[in-house]
């Protein structure tokens, strides 16, 4: 997948996209069939602990973007720019994109924001760093809204959702993520947007979808946004096969002659492991 394809794909084929942060996830999203890969700052709260993105620093999120790069097989891998890590200058903003292409092997990065964004958006494009837009919900505004929110409910805000839109296409984005919107605007924002827009919890009618994988995996435990799409329930598989670990190693069980090396005719390769 590429840059070229995605923008393509526009009144074609629905997109696929789903985020991870390390090189298992990166290698399992890819050979799943995903067509992007999104490094999102979301793993401030689904990898790291942090109640909101905000916390999240630009090292952190280029040093897990590097393990999702080395797996990511044929998908398309885009790196979110965490708070303030953008808009504070122009260029500042510029060499903090180039560091993450240059360093990652990312393929683009995302930033959040609406018209304010375009001049910026433009020299970047201009320079060679694919932009992904990010307009609706902005998880990094959430101390500007009060709270989690869903956006674009009222008139103005569904008007002001659609100028910031059009201002980031005209700027050179090549595709927008467009979270927590109603059905209806969703919709009217594909059919009015010339780049592919991709929807979370923005209704079914956009060009594409995007879910975070531990959702997605039922790796969160705990309430689920209404957006999200659970399609496996592997934090229970998971603690159930720990607690069984647990009590063969505490009976004794384990390890058991399978798992130990005889003192003469060991193979070095059999002794090759994944230690801790």
């Amino acid at each position: 997948m590429n840059i070229k394809k995605i923008r393509e794909s526009k009144n074609q084929d629905r997109l696929v996209m789903l985020t991870s942060y390390d090189a298992i996830t990166a290698a399992i999203v890819s050979q799943g069939g995903a067509d992007i890969i999104l490094v999102g700052d979301s793993l401030a709260n689904t990898s790291l602990g942090m109640t909101s993105t905000l916390p999240l620093s630009l090292d952190s999120i280029i040093e897990r973007c590097k393990a999702v790069c080395s797996h990511s097989g044929d998908a398309l891998v885009v790196c979110d720019m965490p708070f303030l890590s953008y808009g504070i200058s122009e260029e500042e903003t510029i060499r903090n994109c180039g560091r993450v292409l240059k360093e990652t092997g990312s393929h683009a990065v995302k930033m959040e924001g609406g018209e304010w964004l375009a001049p910026v958006i433009k020299k970047l494009v201009n320079i060679g760093v694919p932009v992904m837009g990010h307009v609706g919900l902005q998880p990094q505004h959430v101390n500007s809204y009060g709270g989690m929110f869903i956006q674009g409910r009222t008139e103005e805000e569904a008007l002001s959702i659609l100028k910031d839109s059009r201002e980031l296409v005209e700027a050179g984005i090549f595709s927008l993520v467009a979270e927590c919107i109603p059905e209806e605007l969703g919709k009217q924002l594909t059919e009015e947007t010339a780049v592919p827009v991709i929807g979370i919890g923005a209704g079914p009618h956009c060009d594409g979808q995007v879910q975070v994988i531990s959702d997605l995996l039922g790796l969160t435990t705990g309430k689920l946004p209404k957006h999200a799409g659970q399609y496996a329930s592997l934090a229970q598989t998971a603690q159930e096969a720990v607690a069984r670990y647990s009590k063969d190693v505490r009976m004794g069980a384990f390890p058991g002659p399978d798992h130990c090396f005889p003192l003469s005719g060991i193979n070095n390769h059999e002794a090759m492991h994944n230690g801790a």
